[in-house]
């Protein structure tokens, strides 16, 4: 959390600074320089607006202004007009982006070792005590080394959010174009070997759609599997199971009753 706190701090200023020390004058040798500001239109230098009768979170309703379709997931759902900056919306959007794809991350990391324990894989698993356990190096070990490793990633993220693509690791061949960079989606040989996001604009923002719906999803999984071990102290597929065989007592409001 202080972490994250930390970062965003930074990021406003490096806005503000970056906004602040770009003159008005396009013959001005700071005239390149990332302007963080420009967000609302082309956050996306892949994907293109959706038309006006794009399908929305309350039909009939009007989206805001700063939401104009061009976001992957946009239904122009934003009550609170938290994205009405267009630096947050950026900010937002990137975030919103990776704690999905962590969320999906998870709960297959949850889901599948589970399965494996059920088929007899494996044995004594349980995702809410697996940092308790005792591995192969000490727990202050493995936390410096994750967070050596994770903090490398998440710098070169950074970058590639301040100034997109100066963290590019694609290997340049002669006969190829370069992938346009496109901050959040790095595609290329590493990232995307079979080119599905590359092409025209409507089939890519359909595929990134679909991944901001399934990391939505995700992150509500995670959350009902944390509210399950909590009160249940089960596993996802064990309560799966026992909602099944009877729905009318074992679902989230006997979690309550009997607690």
């Amino acid at each position: 959390m202080a972490l994250s706190t930390t970062s965003f701090a930074f990021f406003k200023l490096q806005a503000r600074l970056l906004s602040s020390k770009t003159p008005s004058s396009k013959n001005s040798p700071r005239s390149n320089l990332p302007v963080l500001l420009e967000a609302s239109k082309g956050v996306s230098s892949v994907c293109q607006p959706l038309p006006p009768d794009r399908p929305l979170w309350f039909p009939g309703s009007s989206p805001p202004d700063w939401l104009d379709g061009s976001l992957p997931g946009d239904f122009g759902f934003d009550p609170l007009g938290l994205g009405s900056d267009p630096e947050l919306l950026r900010w937002f959007s990137q975030a919103e982006l990776m704690h999905g794809r962590w969320a999906m991350l998870a709960v297959a990391g949850i889901l599948i070792p589970e399965c494996l324990a059920k088929l007899g894989l494996v044995e004594g698993f349980s995702w809410y005590d697996a940092g308790a356990r005792e591995y192969f190096a000490d727990p202050l070990t493995l936390f410096v080394a994750q967070m050596a490793m994770m903090g490398w990633v998440e710098g070169r993220r950074w970058a590639d959010l301040v100034r997109p693509g100066s963290a590019d690791i694609e290997p340049k061949f002669p006969n190829r174009e370069s992938a346009t960079p496109d901050v959040g989606y790095p595609g290329g040989l590493w990232f995307d070997p079979l080119q599905w996001g590359r092409g025209s604009p409507q089939p890519v923002m359909v595929l990134r759609t679909k991944e901001i719906k399934n990391g939505r999803l995700a992150m509500l999984a995670f959350m009902g599997f944390w509210f399950q071990a909590i009160y249940t102290k089960e596993g996802p597929l064990d309560n799966l199971m026992h909602h099944v065989a009877d729905p009318g007592h074992c679902n989230i409001f006997s979690a309550f009753s009997s607690h």
